[in-house]
């Protein structure tokens, strides 16, 4: 499960952010969505995201947390993406990485009633990675690309959180993840499972 993500100040992001800024879509996005630069990410913030450009080049851009269904839809199962109706042409043809400083995860409680709850929060990030590469499909809406972050299950380590995880790679093979003649199924072995996770002090008034 991915939910909330933080990009930060880095010089990485920073230059990212920068190429973002630079789109002529930015124009469009400003008149209907939070473009966020930095600081955390939430579903439907626009934010950006890396992708192929129409001549197949790496490229950024700024693109709307969901796909609009019935509800916003923000994640994607790897492993069913590229047989749902909803995600299996994307998972084909429009793969995305979304580049971020680190994911955040709730622990999910059960009282002794039953009743679920919410826990502590935590930020997650690959353990030995400068950034989080979080994996992700896209598709245009109305003129404009949007995306979903793809899930797969939790390393054991984080299951005290949640049963879900992103879907994160290394940098050289997330950016083999978003060429179109790249097989997708041949880099989900590539995957980082290993994560620090530390406790997020809320500061409150």
């Amino acid at each position: 499960m991915c939910c909330r993500y933080w990009t930060d100040e880095s010089p990485e992001i920073r230059e990212i952010v920068e190429e973002m800024l630079r789109s002529p879509l930015i124009g469009r996005w400003q008149q209907t969505a939070a473009v966020k630069t930095s600081g955390e990410i939430r579903p439907a913030d626009v934010a950006p995201v890396i992708a192929p450009n129409r001549r197949g080049e790496k490229a950024v851009f700024p693109m709307r947390w969901g796909f609009r269904e019935k509800t916003l839809l923000i994640n994607a199962r790897s492993e069913t993406a590229s047989v749902k109706p909803t995600f299996r042409d994307a998972w084909v043809r429009h793969r995305c990485i979304i580049p971020a400083a680190h994911y955040f995860e709730w622990e999910h409680l059960t009282s002794p009633s039953g009743r679920k709850k919410t826990g502590e929060k935590y930020r997650i990030r690959p353990a030995g990675e400068a950034l989080t590469w979080l994996c992700g499909l896209y598709r245009i809406e109305n003129g404009l690309p949007v995306f979903v972050v793809l899930t797969r299950d939790a390393d054991p380590s984080l299951r005290f959180l949640h049963d879900r995880m992103p879907l994160i790679l290394p940098e050289q093979a997330a950016m083999e993840w978003i060429r179109p003649d790249q097989s997708p199924e041949e880099l989900l072995g590539a995957a980082l499972t290993a994560m620090l996770a530390e406790k997020v002090r809320e500061i409150t008034a």
